[in-house]
């Protein structure tokens, strides 16, 4: 398998992954299925044009690389405060933190359901590489139909319709839609 630095991207075609640390949030999520980066990834400007009136900020703030980038959506940077506490505390993910599970990441998990698995992984960051890490969590957000990878909050895949769009939405269905409707 090929390696690859911090800041290098690596595409693997048999997994259909990029392999790119910037995909791990310090929090514990995955950005490769945050709706953000999945329109910054695919250029697609009337989706990221959506995003950017709902979060108040024009287009060019909204694109994303990834939390772990340098380029990330002004949402993020002004309200992400994992962001401020990983520089406190010298540290890049929370699972690397003294004070792991701590009740900042508790009171964020509970707010969005896209949350709801960040303890689990941040202790699977904890127990394998970053790269079993993505491979793991692209089979979570993969839709087992045509291999899109879909946020935790497309229901049906937004490439080919499938219900659920991936194994995250089959095992989470009824609290994404609840979120959804409400």
């Amino acid at each position: 398998m090929k390696t690859a630095s911090v800041e290098q991207k690596i595409f693997d075609s048999e997994y259909q992954i990029e392999f790119n640390k910037n995909l791990i949030a310090a929090c514990g999520l995955f950005c490769g299925s945050c709706g953000i980066y999945l329109a910054s990834k695919e250029n697609d400007t009337e989706r990221l044009l959506h995003y950017a009136i709902v979060l108040n900020q024009s287009l060019e703030e909204t694109y994303c690389e990834g939390c772990g980038s340098e380029k990330k959506s002004a949402h993020c940077l002004k309200n992400c405060i994992f962001i401020k506490c990983q520089l406190e505390k010298g540290v890049s993910l929370c699972c690397n933190c003294k004070e792991f599970f701590c009740d900042k990441l508790e009171t964020f998990r509970q707010k969005m359901p896209h949350r709801v698995e960040i303890e689990q992984s941040q202790k699977l960051l904890l127990s394998t590489d970053w790269k079993n890490w993505l491979i793991f969590q692209n089979d979570r957000f993969r839709c087992i139909n045509c291999n899109t990878i879909n946020s935790a909050y497309h229901i049906w895949c937004r490439n080919c319709g499938n219900t659920p769009s991936c194994k995250f939405i089959e095992e989470h269905n009824e609290t994404i839609e609840t979120y959804l409707i409400d």
